[in-house]
Parts: structure tokens; C-alpha cells; sequence
């Protein structure tokens, strides 16, 4: 663990952060409480200054420059959330910066990045990830002199983020026995780490990282930050290729457990805590919570506290968090029908294969050109999930030609 990085350096960065930030809600959650059958408290990172807890490390990093380092500026890479607090933290210290976004950062959060930083901050797109937008802003400082903050991999940044422990440990009142933090780069689950086992060494510390980006698994498994060789980019707060290496290495000597969240577990966390809980919560925001949910190689015995990280989420994705949901639920299916070329084939379909409570939300020919001879692409909608069964048994006994398309397969990747 790196000198600059304990929970002196977490205490500093409280008291540097006190009137600048927010003391975030400990909220209990009525609907996990009741679902888990222990006490299960939000900390609401999402109605934090700029709506992430990504405000507080750069904030503490960019606040410790010296007068010579501010006049050379800041620089830094983000999927958004951190840019947010860059932004925030070089208007309020009259510093300028420029950010640099991946391509797939939500429209959304490129304009709060522009409201927040006004004249002091310019953001730059550049690539499709946040790794190609990491080495764009690092060859930006080498070749400018501007500071590099970083997200996630720098003892300053890290102390910030791990303020969010220091409140967690003030304000729950009574034990907690497991404490689930998102993952991403690592920062967050680095700095909560530091703090609640120096001082609360019982406590069970578990990440919650998207399976698509499981990068800190990853690196535990290969004794180091590896780069993934493909990451699912829809958890973009925390769809993070390469963890760093300080966050690594707290993780490795700290961390309880890591738990891999698939990307549909997540979206169904995130209609449960708006149409339940009524907290707009971005996909990274959903992970600790949906974890939560989740077998855990040993199940919480006492009250649980999940970090609600972030509540940047772009409104235009909720149709995609609703198709990622029902499929991951097991209430969406698709399938290739092969229509033979005779009258009622259709209505047979309808009528015969499909039940009450089975609903067709898609129908597409795949051959645009020639719709009497290819197959139609049909989405499939249930009431529950058992009723599944039942339905590919009719399918098989039709006499229609009906393939499934299973998730994960190359043309089931085109429907979402």
C-alpha cells in the first residue's frame, strides 16, 4: 500500500471536503430490507455534488496543487463522472482543465461536464473507451505540462472517494457486517477499504463489478492489473478495461469477496430502485445493490450498507435498461420463424403456439427484399419465466420451422 494512501490521508481529505461536498443520506432500503430479511441501507452517492461521488477525489487532488502546478492546469480521462468533478473542482478553484471523453459517453453527461466547468473547463471526445481517452489526456500532460488527475489510480484521488466510508462509519448506527462498494477502476472500493478496516476490521468489504468489465477479478486471478480483451461498455461508469495499480493492490489485501454482476441484473436493479425506492440511479450506480441480491460465497448475517454511487443516467437508455431487464429475467425470448407459404400459417402461430399472457413485442422479416422466403426475427414476451418450457414444447411440435436465438449468440448481439 502506497505511503500517500491511509486513513490519515482519508481523514485530511474529510476535512478538506467537508464544506465543499455533501454528507450524503444513509437511507434504509424498506424493499431489500424486506427481500434480504436483514437491514439494508443506500448511501446515496447519487445526490452528491455533480450526482457522483466522483466530486470528492478530484476535488481533493486538484485542491492539494501548489500554485505552480494550478497555473500549468489539469487534464484528465473520463466516462463521465469524473469529468463532472474536474469541472466542478477548476470553477470553484479558478483553475482550468480539459477532459477527455470516450465516444459512448451519454449525451447527458457531456452537457452537465459543459454547464458545471463554464469557461474554466474544455472537454475533448476522442475514442470509443475510456481507455483510448486515458491515452489521449496522457500524452495531453506530457506534452502540455498540464497536471494528470486521475480517476482512479492516484493516493490523492483515492482518499477522496474513501471519504464515503468515513461517513458510512459515522453515520450507521450500530455494527455493519458487510459493506458492497462498486467497481471500476477500484478507487472507490480502495479508499472505503482503507478506512473501514483500520477501523471497523470486522466489517466484510465486497466489490461489485459489471461481468462485462470484470477487470478487477481479472487482475486478482492473474496476480495483477491485466488489460480485458473485450469489455461491455454498458455499465459505463465502471466499464473500466484495466484497473490500477494502487487499487489493486489494497484490493488484493483487503477486499472480502468480488462479485461479477451481469449487465441484466444490474438493469433490473435499476427499475426496482426508481419504481420502488424512486432513485434515479445510473447503471454503475445499481451495482452494489443488485450484488446484494446475488448468492455471496458467505451471505450477509447483519445490516448491509450498498453505495449508490452515481445518478447520471440518460433518460433515452431506459429502453434499453427494459430489454436487458426481461431478457435477463427470462421474460423475453427471440426466435427465427420460417413461415411456409400457405394461408393461416400467421394465425396458426398465433393461435396455437402462443398462449394467454404470451405477447408478441417484435416482428421483423430478415430479408427485406424478399419477404416470402426468409424467416421473420419474433420477440416473444411471458407473463413469468417457467412458462418458457411449455412454449418451445409447442414450438417443437409445430409445424413451422423455429430456431431460438439464445443470448449471447453473434445475431442476438444485434437486438441490443
Amino acid at each position: 500500500m502506497s505511503d500517500e494512501l491511509n486513513p490519515a490521508a482519508i481523514f485530511r481529505a474529510g476535512t478538506r471536503l467537508r464544506q465543499v461536498v455533501r454528507r450524503t443520506p444513509l437511507e434504509t432500503s424498506n424493499r431489500l430490507t424486506s427481500e434480504l430479511g436483514i437491514p439494508v441501507r443506500l448511501k446515496r452517492e447519487d445526490m452528491q455534488v455533480c450526482r457522483s461521488y466522483k466530486v470528492r477525489g478530484a476535488y481533493n487532488l486538484i485542491s492539494s496543487l501548489d500554485p505552480g502546478e494550478r497555473e500549468r492546469g489539469v487534464v484528465c480521462a473520463s466516462a463521465g463522472n469524473h469529468a463532472q468533478g474536474l469541472a466542478f473542482a477548476c470553477r470553484e478553484l479558478k483553475i482550468n482543465g480539459r477532459v477527455y471523453l470516450p465516444a459512448n459517453t451519454p449525451r447527458q453527461k457531456r452537457r452537465r461536464i459543459a454547464e458545471i466547468g463554464g469557461e474554466w473547463v474544455e472537454p475533448v471526445i476522442v475514442g470509443s473507451s475510456f481507455d483510448e481517452a486515458s491515452v489521449a489526456s496522457r500524452e495531453d500532460s506530457e506534452r502540455t505540462g498540464a497536471i494528470y488527475v486521475h480517476p482512479f489510480d492516484d493516493p490523492r484521488t483515492i482518499a477522496g472517494q474513501g471519504t464515503v466510508g468515513l461517513e458510512i462509519a459515522e453515520q450507521h448506527d450500530g455494527p455493519i457486517d458487510t459493506v458492497i462498494v462498486p467497481v471500476g477502476g477500484g478507487g472507490l472500493l480502495a479508499g472505503i477499504v482503507v478506512w473501514l478496516k483500520e477501523h471497523f476490521p470486522e466489517v466484510r468489504v465486497i466489490g461489485a463489478e459489471p461481468a462485462g468489465a470484470a477487470s478487477m477479478r481479472a487482475a486478482v486471478d492473474h496476480g495483477g492489473p491485466i488489460a480485458l480483451p473485450s469489455v461491455d461498455t454498458f455499465v459505463d461508469g465502471a466499464a473500466v478495461g484495466r484497473v490500477g495499480d494502487l487499487g489493486y493492490q489494497v484490493v488484493r489485501e483487503l477486499v472480502d469477496e468480488l462479485v461479477a454482476v451481469p449487465e441484466g441484473a444490474v438493469c433490473t436493479e435499476m427499475i426496482e430502485l426508481y419504481q420502488t425506492d424512486g432513485i434515479i440511479a445510473e447503471p454503475a450506480g445499481a451495482l452494489a445493490s443488485a450484488a446484494a441480491r446475488l448468492p455471496l460465497e458467505r451471505p450477509a448475517r447483519g445490516p448491509v450498507v450498498c453505495v449508490v454511487s452515481g445518478g447520471n443516467n440518460d433518460l433515452s437508455r431506459y429502453g434499453e435498461v427494459i430489454e436487458r431487464s426481461l431478457v435477463h429475467e427470462g421474460l423475453r425470448h427471440y426466435f427465427l420463424v420460417t413461415f411456409p407459404q400457405e394461408p393461416g400459417a400467421l394465425r396458426h402461430f398465433l393461435d396455437d403456439v402462443l398462449v394467454d399472457g404470451q405477447d408478441v413485442v417484435a416482428f421483423e422479416y430478415v430479408k427485406k427484399n424478399n419477404r416470402e422466403t426468409g424467416p421473420a426475427l419474433v420477440g416473444i414476451e411471458l407473463d413469468r419465466a417457467d412458462e418458457l418450457e411449455a412454449l418451445l414444447k409447442r414450438m417443437k411440435e409445430s409445424p413451422l420451422q423455429i430456431e431460438q436465438v439464445s443470448p449471447g449468440s453473434p445475431l442476438f448481439s444485434f437486438l441490443l
